[in-house]
């Protein structure tokens, strides 16, 4: 079986002049290689493609696949992580990872904690902010978390995200509109512990492998900087027993409230109660062997990346009924 390798290689970009936040979302050659790897250890024939006007260009002139694997970010939109798959349902070429409703939808967290707070999964009140004068309208109780709502990777996410007061929520959200041209979302803050759980699968036959628990030097906002230094200012450690439980089975309730398939990550935060509430999906987790928090969090349950990697394949042929 013959599979390719969709993907947003940072330094393609940083080579055309794009920054280091604007490719902030993108993946280092070392992380195309170990999926490169992983792949063919397990018997298949690879090809790397490359992003979406690589893509274009592959299949202008013929060629073809019988899997293509995505890890393609997109650049521009609110519908970037959607590019890839619309091009490849085109042309009737199966992928991995979510397709593109579900890249969209969980690419705006305001549209994806609407169907996951209709579904009865917990989540922090909140409301969207197009621009400076909707701040007018905030009800919500202090302290606000805001964020723009169609990023990823932390970006956007600064010590300034938590806000106190009208003044700081008119403050944040107008940088956000002025910064990143999409609306900002502010949610009632979550002071509990913050966990993320992966899963691996679809619909019912999908599993909750295990997750961690985040916690950042000086209770500081996970932030692009943080994640990208995670070994300097944070610890990851496994879900405690008292937790487990209840992450698992919110981040599977909400995996299937937004139909993600094959494998990704679920973000969960306690509210002043202790009870776990939705903040974000990723459908589309990174997969950097040693960076990646999906693989981190799956090492700390015995799942070695191969391993890791054998999994998603497998919930994917199964999905698309494919026979290696």
């Amino acid at each position: 079986m013959k599979i390719g390798l969709t993907f947003d290689l940072r330094s393609w970009y940083l080579d055309r002049g794009y920054s280091m936040e604007d490719t902030a979302e993108f993946d280092k050659q070392e992380t195309i290689d170990a999926i490169d790897s992983a792949l063919q250890k397990m018997g298949f024939e690879t090809e790397p493609i490359g992003n979406c006007f690589q893509l274009i260009e592959a299949l202008a002139a013929g060629r073809k696949w019988d899997l293509v694997f995505n890890i393609a970010e997109g650049l521009y939109g609110d519908g970037r992580e959607s590019v890839v798959p619309a091009i490849l349902d085109q042309y009737k070429i199966p992928y991995v990872f979510s397709g593109p409703v579900i890249m969209g939808i969980s690419l705006n967290k305001y549209l994806s904690r609407l169907i996951v707070s209709a579904s009865g999964v917990p989540v922090s009140p909140g409301m969207l902010i197009s621009s400076p004068s909707d701040v007018d309208q905030c009800r919500l109780e202090y302290p606000l978390f805001v964020k723009p709502v169609s990023e990823g990777t932390g970006k956007g996410i600064t010590e300034k995200s938590l806000v106190k007061s009208p003044s700081e929520l008119s403050e944040m959200a107008g940088w956000i509109l002025d910064r990143f041209h999409q609306p900002a979302l502010a949610e009632e803050y979550l002071p509990g512990r913050e966990f993320t759980v992966g899963i691996i699968g679809s619909c019912d036959d999908a599993v909750a492998i295990g997750g961690m628990e985040i916690i950042c030097a000086d209770n500081l906002p996970y932030s692009v900087e943080y994640k990208e230094n995670y070994q300097q200012y944070c610890r990851y450690i496994p879900m405690e027993s008292d937790y487990s439980a209840e992450c698992k089975r919110v981040a599977l309730d909400v995996w299937k409230a937004l139909g993600a398939v094959d494998a990704g990550r679920v973000d969960l935060k306690a509210d002043r109660t202790g009870r776990i509430c939705f903040m974000e999906i990723n459908p589309l987790a990174g997969l950097h062997p040693v960076h990646s928090d999906l693989p981190i969090l799956a090492g700390k349950t015995g799942i070695d990346y191969q391993s890791l990697m054998e999994m998603i394949m497998k919930a994917v042929l199964k999905r698309v009924r494919l026979s290696q």
